[in-house]
């Protein structure tokens, strides 16, 4: 599963290729020869996905691009003298050796790309981060995360409504991801430690610099139970431009984006926009007509979002996925809904195959006896999870994903 994902090959001398599409930037897997220099090109101010990109596809490795002159840099697109001095600067070596050594001590992984360990859902987008800092471990049910975002000035009903859709959520097995920031999002995070789910944050800040300063408690617990993240290097101070810039990555990594509460400018609306652009599902919680913490999410309803009570509500309108996850348990899960089904039911719907499956077969991988495999059919028939293909066939509304087609995504 490639980040800053690409479907061409690295050729014999190992040269990082290079996708551009229209509207979206791809960047080939790099051989260890390369990622310090890519690492270098990362930190250098001004650099972002589709400059890195650019300057990859002029002259073919990361490596090669630090050895430019100051005229063939100045010769592509977007690189200025200013930023073709800064790519040049001899202090950038150092600042790369302090980087990899700060990662070394605080146990910071650097996620290239292509890094196999970054959900794939983040690498569909169509600006990905150049690279990640992370502290923890994505596991397979990462892959079916929600993105929880709301107003740092929450009220008690907002904070009321973030705990019960986290509660609900986690219950059903979905990570929760949010932004480390003051007020809803320090709630959901909590919230799903709390209940023992899995959470991710996406860190405005670098790593080591938490911000807000009393959530650094909670940023180690969510690293030892989840996922820290951060485009932002070791060490290096927070930015206001780039919070609103980190909320790509909280949609990226989501099925769905639910504002819980948020105001007429609040940065959730900007999570919300960003969600809408990556043909993520868009949820909002109703409030107060009168209330200016809930004019921005009760404008999305209006706008088109998705009323959301409860997290059956959530689930309930997420879509099939796009690959097959297979989770911690061993299911494969192709509809988010299908973690809303008791054991029984999931223990039979394992057992249908993609393809018209016979229920003498189906009674004989669930290990159920035959009469409540027939009931659990009907009620899997009704709920649309499963069509009858004959009069003694099934198969899945959505058929599994072949290996062929789209390959069972583990993490």
């Amino acid at each position: 599963m490639p980040f800053l994902r690409s479907d061409t090959h690295m050729n014999d001398s190992e040269e990082c290729e290079l996708d551009l599409l229209e509207n979206h930037v791809t960047l080939a897997a790099l051989p260890e020869s390369e990622k310090f220099a890519f690492l270098q090109l990362s930190l250098v101010d001004g650099v972002g996905t589709r400059i890195m990109a650019s300057l990859i596809h002029r002259f073919g490795a990361p490596s090669t691009v630090l050895a430019a002159t100051l005229r063939d840099l100045g010769e592509v697109p977007r690189v200025g003298p200013k930023l073709a001095s800064n790519i040049r600067n001899p202090a950038l070596l150092q600042r790369t050796d302090e980087v990899l050594e700060i990662c070394r001590q605080e146990k910071i992984d650097i996620l290239y790309p292509a890094d196999p360990r970054i959900p794939t859902l983040l690498s569909e987008i169509p600006d990905p981060p150049v690279l990640l800092y992370m502290k923890g471990t994505f596991t397979p049910e990462d892959q079916l995360s929600i993105g929880m975002v709301g107003t740092r000035h929450a009220t008690a009903y907002g904070r009321y409504m973030a705990e019960r859709l986290t509660k609900g959520l986690c219950s059903f097995g979905c990570t929760i991801v949010s932004g480390l920031a003051r007020g809803i999002d320090g709630v959901c995070h909590r919230k799903a430690l709390e209940n023992g789910g899995r959470t991710i944050a996406v860190l405005g800040s670098s790593l080591t610099e938490i911000y807000p300063p009393e959530h650094k408690d909670l940023a180690q617990r969510i690293a030892d139970q989840g996922v820290l993240l951060s485009e932002t290097p070791p060490k290096a101070k927070p930015k206001a431009g780039v919070f609103p810039q980190r909320n790509r990555i909280i949609s990226g990594l989501s099925l769905g984006i639910v504002v819980v509460e948020a105001a007429d400018r609040s940065g959730s609306l900007i999570t919300a926009r960003h969600a809408g652009e990556q043909g993520r599902d868009v949820f909002a919680v109703p409030g107060q007509a009168s209330a200016p913490t809930s004019r921005g999410s009760n404008r999305l309803i209006r706008d088109g979002a998705i009323l959301v009570q409860d997290a059956e509500d959530i689930m309930e309108h997420l879509g099939p996925l796009s690959r097959t996850v297979e989770i911690s348990t061993g299911e494969n899960i192709q509809q988010p809904n299908e973690l809303t089904l008791n054991e029984v039911e999931r223990q039979v719907l394992q057992a249908i195959e993609g393809h018209a499956s016979d229920i003498d077969q189906i009674v004989l991988q669930s290990g159920l006896p035959v009469s409540r495999v027939l009931s659990t059919l009907s009620v899997l028939e009704i709920q649309g999870f499963i069509l009858r293909t004959g009069g003694r066939s099934y198969s899945r509304k959505y058929p599994l994903h072949s290996k062929r087609s789209a390959p069972t995504q583990k993490v």
